[in-house]
C-alpha cells in the first residue's frame, strides 16, 4: 500500500537500518500443489462471504497458513523459475503470496485493531521470506507485482484492512487468472463502499485506491471514470467530478 506521507530519504535510511525479519513458520515440507491446497483451506474456512477474516481462528489453528507461508519462503519465481513457466503463473503466485504474508504479518503483530499506527513497520520494515530472500510487502507490491502492468492487481492484493478490496475465498490460479481478475474488478466497482454516486452534485467518490495508483489506471484508460466504467453495468457520467473516499485502516476481521 502506498504511503505518501513518508519522505523518500527517510524511507532509504529506515529501510536499510531498521528492518525487522519476521520469523519463518515451521510449516511441513510442501510441494506446490499441497501448499496451494493449504492456502485454499485457509481462505475457505476463515474468510466469510463479505471478505472478513477470522484472524483469531487462523491463529488458533495455524498449520495451513504456516505451511503455505513456509512454501513461499522456500520457493518463488526468482528461485525456481521453471516452476512458473507463464506470466499468469508468476502473477498468481505473487498475489497469493502477498495476501498470505499480509495475513501472517497481522497475526505476528498480535492482531491489532488497526494497521494505521503501524503502517511503516508493517509494510516497509517487516521483512518476510520469499524464495530464500527477505522482502517487504511494499517491495512485493511495487517491485514485483505493479511492474507486470495490470492495474487489476489492485483489486486482488489485500493488506487485511477494511479499505482493501474484498479478499476472495479461493486462491488465484494461473489457469483462470484473467477471469478472476476481471471478477475482482467488477466486484470492486459494484460495491457502494468503493463507488459512491452523488447525482445532484455530479460527483463520484471513488475508493482512495484509485488515488494511490492513478498512474497505473490511467495507463489503461483516459480517466479514472473511464477505467471504472469498464467494469460497471451502470456507467458513471464522464463529466462528473471525482473525489476520493478516505482509506480505512481498521483491520477487516470478523
Amino acid at each position: 500500500m502506498k504511503l505518501r506521507w513518508i519522505a523518500p530519504l527517510l524511507l532509504v535510511i529506515l529501510a536499510s537500518g531498521c528492518a525487522s525479519n519476521l520469523p519463518v513458520p515451521r510449516g511441513a515440507a510442501q510441494g506446490m500443489e499441497a501448499a496451494e491446497s493449504a492456502w485454499a483451506r485457509v481462505l475457505s474456512r476463515h474468510v466469510d462471504d463479505r471478505g472478513r477474516i477470522d484472524f483469531a481462528g487462523v491463529a488458533k489453528a495455524p498449520a495451513d497458513l504456516d505451511d503455505f507461508v513456509a512454501y513461499v519462503g522456500a520457493v518463488s519465481p526468482r528461485s525456481a523459475p521453471a516452476s512458473f513457466p507463464t506470466r499468469a503463473a508468476v502473477l498468481a503466485y505473487y498475489l497469493n503470496a502477498y495476501n498470505a504474508l499480509a495475513m501472517y504479518g497481522v497475526i505476528q503483530s498480535g492482531i491489532p485493531l488497526s494497521l494505521g499506527p503501524m503502517k511503516f513497520k508493517f509494510f516497509y520494515r517487516n521483512r518476510l521470506l520469499m524464495g530464500g530472500e527477505r522482502i517487504s510487502l511494499y517491495a512485493i507490491e511495487n517491485r514485483l507485482v505493479r511492474p507486470m502492468g495490470d492495474p487489476r492487481v489492485h483489486f486482488a492484493l489485500n493488506c487485511m484492512v477494511q479499505g482493501c478490496p474484498r479478499l476472495p475465498r479461493e486462491p488465484f490460479e494461473a489457469s483462470r487468472l484473467e477471469a478472476q481478475l476481471d471478477a475482482a474488478a467488477r466486484l470492486f466497482f459494484s460495491e457502494a463502499r468503493n463507488v459512491e454516486l452523488q447525482p445532484e452534485a455530479k460527483v463520484v467518490r471513488l475508493s482512495q485506491i484509485l488515488s494511490f495508483y492513478t498512474k497505473d489506471f490511467l495507463a489503461k484508460a483516459p480517466t479514472l471514470i473511464d477505467y471504472a466504467n469498464q467494469y460497471r453495468s451502470e456507467k458513471i457520467p464522464t463529466d462528473w467530478k471525482v473525489e476520493f473516499i478516505p482509506y480505512d485502516w481498521k483491520l477487516n476481521k470478523q
